[in-house]
């Protein structure tokens, strides 16, 4: 009788304790962590995180990075600082993720790239651009190359998201959109009690016995999705795992995840009648684990895009064979460089085709899905 009167004593105190824990760690996170980069003003009371790398290098286009559908700036963070190395390079958290205040309008790449083009004038980054777009990324920075280009010189694709294998123009992807928006749906109060944070930080931060007792539960899709996340964030610098943590173990996360995965209709028809990229060489990386585009498709996204197959990779390219996204990156940075001085000497203006890896002078491998985030 004792035990039971003390349970039903703890079962109201259980959710204060875990609101309690959440906001101490999302305070203690920001502490730690907020200060690797910069929140710029936006307008409406928002604030976007940028990473501003090598600011000293003046002489050079500005490298931009796009993340995938709910990635991170984090998510660039081993290519972005050797990109550093050579000239400038800025990622971001957009609207809804990461360190940046919530989002106020629908996630299609039009509205991203516009919200962009703001944030870099806000940001006093100046261009010339040289953009970088991976899965949905891709898609945001094809908008920004063709709604602006006076701002851009260069853009690399890195397996960007195929608008064509989602819903409405491909159905039989309804249920796992849908699926992956109610997901991020029942994330919002786990994270809000505290109990994402526990099994984020216990997953990447300690020995990960939480995470996987969590995973059980949750059945199948709970151990495919752990799996997912092991394989993926194993690739990144492991001193960025931590700051992966502290996103999953916000509930802005996953109203920001939501978001993103709600316009994927609205995206997908935008991208339908979206106009080619023009006048500016393109290089578009594409997995080994994927078909390769055709010459159709190719010319839908521009008249000067080069396909380089990475011939090592799955979907997360730059986080497979990053080798081969920051040779491509410099070579890219080095070639409008030139034509700046010489138009005559840009060798992209030749018809679209596909390379291997090999064929690119590169020296430069998870599951090709779009959906899953990785900060």
């Amino acid at each position: 009788m004792g035990r039971l009167l003390w349970l039903l004593l703890l079962i109201p105190v259980l959710p204060v304790v875990g609101m309690i824990y959440q906001w101490i760690g999302a305070w203690n996170d920001q502490r730690r962590f907020l200060g690797l980069g910069r929140l710029v003003e936006v307008g409406d009371r928002r604030r976007i995180y940028v990473s501003d790398m090598g600011r000293q290098m003046t002489s050079g286009p500005t490298v931009i990075f796009e993340s995938g559908i709910a990635a991170t700036s984090q998510n660039w963070l081993l290519v972005q600082e050797s990109v550093a190395g050579f000239t400038r390079a800025v990622s971001y958290d957009r609207g809804g993720l990461g360190w940046s205040s919530a989002c106020k309008s629908e996630r299609t790449p039009t509205n991203i790239a516009g919200e962009l083009r703001e944030l870099l004038r806000r940001a006093d980054i100046p261009g010339p651009y040289v953009l970088v777009g991976h899965s949905f990324g891709g898609l945001v920075v094809r908008r920004y190359a063709a709604m602006y280009p006076d701002d851009v010189v260069g853009v690399v694709l890195v397996d960007p998201m195929r608008a064509e294998e989602w819903p409405p123009v491909n159905e039989s992807q309804r249920a796992l959109l849908e699926r992956g928006i109610r997901m991020a749906g029942y994330g919002i109060p786990v994270a809000r009690f505290g109990l994402a944070r526990l099994a984020t930080t216990s997953l990447l931060c300690r020995s990960g016995k939480a995470s996987r007792a969590f995973s059980r539960a949750a059945g199948n899709a709970g151990i495919h999705v752990m799996q997912r996340i092991t394989c993926e964030v194993g690739k990144m610098p492991r001193a960025v795992w931590p700051i992966v943590a502290s996103h999953w173990a916000s509930p802005k996360y996953y109203r920001g995840l939501a978001a993103h995965l709600e316009a994927v209709p609205a995206t997908v028809v935008e991208m339908q009648t979206a106009e080619a990229i023009e006048g500016m060489p393109v290089v578009l990386l594409t997995p080994a684990s994927a078909q390769p585009l055709s010459s159709e498709r190719l010319r839908r996204i521009g008249p000067e895009v080069r396909q380089v197959i990475a011939e090592k990779s799955g979907h997360w390219v730059h986080l497979d064979e990053p080798e081969l996204v920051l040779e491509t990156i410099r070579s890219m940075v080095e070639q409008v460089s030139r034509t700046q001085v010489s138009p005559s000497a840009n060798p992209y203006h030749a018809e679209a085709g596909v390379l291997r890896e090999a064929d690119a002078g590169s020296e430069s491998d998870c599951a090709n899905a779009v959906p899953m985030p990785v900060s």
